[in-house]
């Protein structure tokens, strides 16, 4: 059974770090695009961040989190990692885990239609 299951979610202050995980079984992961998305109260869900799993700096972020955002893939560990630094309140929202096999699609790697594959979601509170 596929299954994609974040963790490391908290309440943090402005300027704190925090790195999510998002274990992925069910599947051999090598050769996937593997992304984070968040979605806040009353928003769309955006894209924040996609690795394609068996490329050598192949990461995509979004302009808000460039700079202060890593994503990574550890392939021995089939483990998805958000590493965030900098945190602002406007980072608050749900965070998902999300994957699709392939190749991330140029432009189109943060839109959601192009992942078949969700976590549950993690929660990531910032405060000022």
């Amino acid at each position: 059974q596929v299954q994609l299951v974040e963790s490391g979610g908290g309440s943090v202050p402005a300027g704190g770090t925090l790195r999510l995980s998002c274990v992925a079984s069910g599947d051999t992961w090598r050769g996937y695009c593997m992304a984070w998305f968040r979605q806040a109260p009353g928003k769309e869900r955006e894209g924040v961040a996609a690795v394609y799993t068996a490329g050598v700096n192949s990461e995509n972020y979004a302009d808000s989190v460039k700079g202060r955002f890593t994503i990574s893939f550890d392939n021995s560990k089939e483990t998805l990692f958000l590493e965030m630094t900098g945190l602002k309140p406007e980072d608050t929202a749900m965070y998902y885990c999300a994957a699709n096999r392939g190749y991330c699609q140029g432009d189109h790697w943060d839109q959601r239609l192009e992942y078949i594959r969700w976590g549950q979601g993690t929660q990531v509170t910032v405060s000022s």
